[in-house]
């Protein structure tokens, strides 16, 4: 007797919906002209009338932030402890697709796309900015010995950039990879909350749950490319390439860029997407090195190895710190940084973790979950190491120069201010300069492939057009608000990120959703399991009696011995 030992079926309850076609009609009306609309709106809106704008948005950001920042805080350190939990465990074992599926991309590709996609672009702008800025201005009740704070400073830069920011992508990219792959659903964040909601996500509410995850992605994209490209003017700038950043040449750099996105996007993933990502992982890693060369070696090195010590040291202070002592000054603060990363991040969850999901069919729970929780860390890790250490040993031991009177840092123009006290300055600066373009066509490439599958139903291989639509509508928008000034990008992100309450809700339905589906599965496989050994046992016992009835009567056995023992011998 023998048992099927393959993991049981995968398609439950009902039949699966019928991907989308590859044709040209819209194939989800229900999403895809809310999504236009609302986007549309908004950025007329903001275009029209972007101070009043701005400072409604910011009324209300300042409100949700400040007011849930212990929300935001205890919800992402649950999906932290999500992460670990279902990795560590026998769900693990699962697959993200069939049994016999195989990875699609090798592990250099893959860790290339998820990480281009996830963080590339903040880790170029912030990756001088932000340490400087937290060693200018630390968190209420921090000393005023510059060690402690360059340690706090780098701390809390890992926390908000670290195991954190990707446990949130886990989360979403673990939820729809399995449905994706294992389950054979469409590629749509509704189908994510099938084990939990059932037949219910193919109605309104699914609609809803796709729209907001639509509208967010755009929004997040938009937001960086609007406010990223100031960054590549103030390279030209500190270059001496152009004598001022001006309107007019941040709406052309963005133009450039949207054409190069949306001929990547237009030639598909396996071809444009994965081409730049390779490319611009290798140019973060010839930059990184030799920085790393150039600069004080040893002392970045040192830097890199106690705060990583450090992090993890005070990672559980450090995840659940919400500054309630400090008063009015401690809430400002954690709304201005780690809860406003929180939102941040959530927004930009939609675009990276079906991204990630879509590049991951054939790894297992275990192995998606190392690969994306922990490898993108500790490059992070290293990044600001290098970039961030080197920003605070010019401060501390250098000539300093990149902290003004007040004690601001120039987010856009620090990283090429560091870069020019190196050897080889203007090289290098051409080659961050660049490396921030690349970055942004892969985060603008792929955040426009991510919106059109979810504005397509979930059709994994959208249309050209589509394609082509939402990439342009991403720099579109982009140039309308940097047309109608500062106020009208910043409406755009603080947006995104007042869309991130909403979908934290989803977030916390998907780990339930995906606890509940990983569980069942791992159940069945142990009971598989248990069958199969029970027969196994069965089979030998019945090989081994007509072994015993063979000898006694004289005969050979019929059947070799195995695991459970040599036939025994009858008493001479």
């Amino acid at each position: 007797m023998s048992v099927d030992n393959s993991s049981p079926p995968v398609m439950e309850d009902h039949d699966p919906p019928p991907v989308p076609s590859r044709g040209r009609r819209i194939t989800a009306p229900r999403v895809f002209w809310p999504s236009l609309v609302v986007i549309g709106g908004f950025a007329l809106l903001a275009l029209v009338a972007p101070e009043w704008t701005g400072d409604l948005f910011s009324t209300l950001n300042s409100t949700v932030i400040g007011d849930l920042g212990w929300y935001y805080i205890l919800i992402v350190s649950g999906f932290i402890a999500f992460a670990v939990w279902v990795a560590i465990t026998p769900m693990g074992r699962v697959v993200l697709g069939q049994d016999d599926d195989k990875p699609d991309y090798g592990l250099v590709p893959w860790f290339a796309m998820l990480f281009a996609a996830g963080m590339g672009i903040g880790l170029v702008f912030w990756g001088v900015a932000e340490p400087l800025s937290h060693f200018a201005s630390p968190p209420p009740g921090t000393g005023d010995d510059p060690a402690e704070r360059a340690r706090v400073a780098t701390d809390i830069t890992y926390l908000h950039w670290g195991l954190h920011a990707w446990g949130i992508y886990v989360v979403v990219g673990l939820a729809m990879a399995y449905a994706i792959h294992r389950r054979r659903r469409p590629v749509s964040i509704r189908w994510a909350l099938e084990p939990l909601l059932g037949n219910r996500v193919r109605g309104w509410l699914g609609d809803t749950i796709d729209v907001i995850a639509v509208v967010g992605t755009l929004f997040g994209v938009a937001t960086s490319l609007g406010f990223g490209v100031s960054q590549v003017a103030a390279g030209l700038e500190f270059l001496g390439a152009v004598g001022e950043a001006t309107t007019t040449l941040l709406v052309v750099l963005v133009i450039i860029i949207t054409a190069m996105a949306t001929t990547s996007v237009v030639t598909g993933l396996d071809k444009g997407i994965k081409f730049l990502s390779n490319l611009n992982m290798g140019l973060a890693g010839v930059l990184l090195l030799t920085v790393l060369i150039l600069g004080p070696t040893v002392f970045l090195l040192g830097d890199f190895v106690s705060s990583v010590g450090s992090y993890v040291a005070n990672f559980f202070r450090l995840s659940f710190e919400t500054l309630s002592f400090e008063g009015e000054d401690g809430t400002s603060w954690l709304s201005g940084w780690t809860t406003f990363y929180w939102g941040w991040w959530m927004s930009w969850a939609p675009f990276v973790g079906v991204f990630i999901a879509r590049i991951s069919k054939g790894r297992t729970v275990r192995e998606f979950v190392t690969g994306v929780l922990l490898v993108p860390a500790g490059v992070t890790f290293l990044w600001f190491a290098v970039f961030g250490g080197s920003g605070i040993y010019q401060e501390i031991f250098g000539g300093g120069g990149l902290i003004d009177a007040e004690g601001g840092v120039d987010t856009t123009a620090a990283l090429f201010q560091v870069l020019d006290g190196l050897p080889m300055a203007t090289l290098l600066s051409i080659l961050a300069i660049v490396l921030v373009v690349i970055f942004f066509v892969t985060s603008s490439d792929s955040g426009s492939f991510v919106v059109d599958m979810l504005a397509s139903g979930g059709n994994p291989h959208p249309p050209v057009w589509s394609r082509t639509l939402w990439a342009v509508l991403e720099g579109a928008v982009a140039i309308a608000l940097l047309l109608a000034g500062g106020g009208g990008l910043s409406a755009l992100q603080t947006a995104a990120i007042l869309l991130a309450l909403p979908f934290s809700l989803v977030m916390i339905a998907m780990v339930f959703a995906t606890a509940k589906a990983l569980l069942r599965e791992n159940t069945r496989m142990e009971r598989a399991e248990r069958t199969l050994l029970a027969d196994e046992i069965a089979d030998n016992i019945a090989r081994r009696d007509d072994n015993l009835a063979a000898v006694a009567r004289g005969e050979e056995p019929a059947v070799a011995a195995d695991a459970t023992g040599p036939p025994a011998q009858p008493d001479t």
